[in-house]
This record gives C-alpha cells, sequence and structure tokens, in this order.
C-alpha cells in the first residue's frame, strides 16, 4: 500500500531507543548515517541491508527537500518486541509534507517508494516546523545488541566530529 498519512502503521509505543545520533544537514552526512546504523545492529541482523538503504533515502530527503540543508538531521533507532523503527528528524518541512510521487522514469524522486518497499510500514509526524519520518522493519525476534558496547566500531567514537568537520571519518 503506498502513500503514508500521519496514522500509518502503529505508535512507538513499547519501543526503547537504541542509539540516536544528530548530524550536520549536508550530503556526507549520509554515509555517516549508514556506518551508524552498520555500529548499532549486528552485521548478521536480516534486515541490516533494508535499514540501511532506508536510511540513506531518508537522511538524503531531510537534506534535500527540507530547511535541513545548512541545519541538522537526527537518526534515532528503536527497538521492542519483533519491531525495529528507524526514525529520520528534519529541521523544517520547507512548505511540504513526505509524499510518495508517482513513477515518472525521473533520476530524483524515488526515495519514499523505495522505503515504501523496504519498510514493513512507514509514516511521518509533524515535529514543530519539521517532521519526522519513521519506518519500521521486522527486528530478529532476539537480542539485537549482544555487546555491551551495543556493537560499536572502533570508528564510531570518530563518527560525529568527522560528520561536523568535513571528514570521512
Amino acid at each position: 500500500m503506498m502513500g503514508a498519512p500521519e496514522n500509518r502503521g502503529t505508535g512507538p509505543g513499547g519501543l526503547v531507543v537504541v542509539g540516536a545520533l544528530t548530524l550536520p544537514g549536508v550530503r556526507r552526512s549520509v554515509g555517516h548515517a549508514r556506518r551508524f546504523l552498520r555500529d548499532m545492529l549486528p552485521p548478521d541482523h536480516p534486515g541490516l541491508d533494508d535499514v540501511v538503504t532506508v536510511v540513506s533515502e531518508l537522511v538524503c530527503n531531510a537534506v534535500t527537500h527540507t530547511a535541513s540543508g545548512g541545519g541538522r538531521v537526527t537518526v534515532t533507532l528503536l527497538a521492542g518486541g519483533d519491531r525495529l523503527r528507524l526514525e529520520v528528524a528534519d529541521d523544517g518541512a520547507g512548505g511540504g509534507r513526505p509524499q510518495v510521487r508517482a513513477e515518472t522514469g525521473a533520476e530524483s524522486g524515488r526515495g519514499l517508494r523505495i522505503v515504501d518497499a523496504l519498510a514493513r510500514a512507514w509514516g511521518y509526524r509533524p515535529d514543530g516546523p519539521g517532521t519526522v519520518v519513521w519506518a519500521e522493519f521486522r527486528s530478529a525476534g532476539r537480542n539485537l545488541f549482544g555487546n555491551s558496547d551495543r556493537g560499536l566500531s572502533p570508528d564510531s567514537p570518530r563518527l560525529i566530529p568527522a560528520a561536523f568537520e568535513g571528514g570521512e571519518g
């Protein structure tokens, strides 16, 4: 089912924040968001590639289509029961809310179609002048975060400074 009315899917009830990362609203932050999720989820998580693809699309949209370009984007990972939830918050809607565009064959405009295809459910909610776009996935049905350091790689402490300084991290 295409589209994302504000009440689509379930609310965040029963979910626990596993990790959150605020990045500058610039294109290079897309790669940092992907690395953050790869660090947070175990490499054998069955939905890892889908979650990473969806965060790429949502962060790219936040930077391109909102006031986050030059502002900030926050990526949050939540988990509970059989759900894994990804949320991407932007600094401002810039005049519109997320919507799936009709297929035109153009190079751009496919991001939310990809999200719709990969996520179990997705939607959005206003957050002041900004918007939080969320996508839910099935969890692995086990403790996702078996390591005491939440699975963070040795590169993680450099992730945020590199994102803000323009480095590759």
